[in-house]
């Protein structure tokens, strides 16, 4: 149970010429420990479209009302969460697909009203993640948690989270070696565009508040602050390159690390 690494795979960065998946099963074969949290919110959008469900978002995070919340269930820990477990155990993988509901993983409470049923983390369980690990699998989790603080009677027991935030609390909770975040982006750039190497949870903090990482680079950000507590590599890198995972482990080629001061 050493040298763990948490991997948040953004779904922008898949596509034809995709290595991920390939990148991920020659870790595993390597000996490598893994868990890979997804997200999926384009194909959510997609299926709110073709259910005729509203799409809604204040200030970056998607409003999550019943109707939406059946979809998002469907989609990520049904279609996303099956694709990318499916794909990892056609490719000679073995991989195991899980949700934030399933062994109470993830425990979490609403965000506020305006957002419906938007959560944020309150406790992690990683009891069954450990078994997967011990087992020799990869769990994929989906975002997707368990409503079990200050729940009222008449809501759902799932609640919506963020992935970014969920894939630093599963850092934390199973002492990650290293947390990598694969974007669409080289890495952390400063205000001419540069790509930063090396940037320190200070310095981090001080892009959010100057406005210089903004949108939804800021959960990724926090959440590689929340890792550097347990000790982890905190590393934002380029999954759109080819073999950008192997290459990462082979040496960090490019993006962004963030470190401990």
């Amino acid at each position: 149970m050493k040298d763990i690494t948490v991997i948040k795979i953004g779904g922008s960065t898949f596509g034809n010429r995709d290595t991920t998946i390939e990148d991920i099963v020659a870790l595993q074969k390597q000996g490598k420990a893994l868990v890979v949290v997804h997200g999926g919110g384009i194909t959510v959008t997609d299926w709110l479209k073709r259910q005729r469900v509203a799409t809604k978002f204040v200030r970056g995070e998607r409003v999550t009302d019943l109707p939406t919340l059946e979809v998002v269930t469907a989609v990520l820990a049904g279609l996303a969460n099956k694709e990318i477990t499916a794909a990892i155990n056609v490719n000679g993988g073995r991989a195991v697909g899980i949700s934030g509901v399933d062994g109470a993983l993830i425990e979490s409470k609403s965000k506020n009203r305006e957002m419906g049923y938007v959560g944020e983390v309150v406790k992690v369980n990683p009891a069954v993640l450990e078994a997967l690990l011990k087992a020799g699998f990869i769990p994929v989790v989906s975002p997707l948690s368990l409503y079990s603080v200050d729940r009222p009677g008449d809501a759902p027991a799932i609640i919506n989270v963020n992935g970014d935030p969920i894939a630093g609390d599963l850092a934390v909770a199973l002492d990650a070696a290293r947390l990598v975040f694969l974007t669409d982006v080289a890495g952390i750039t400063d205000t001419s565009g540069a790509v930063l190497s090396r940037l320190s949870a200070g310095e981090a903090e001080a892009l959010i508040a100057s406005g210089v990482i903004s949108g939804g680079m800021i959960p990724k950000i926090n959440a590689c602050l929340r890792a550097l507590s347990a000790g982890s590599i905190a590393r934002i890198i380029d999954g759109r390159k080819s073999h950008a995972l192997l290459k990462e482990f082979d040496g960090q080629d490019g993006g962004t690390t963030i470190y401990k001061e």
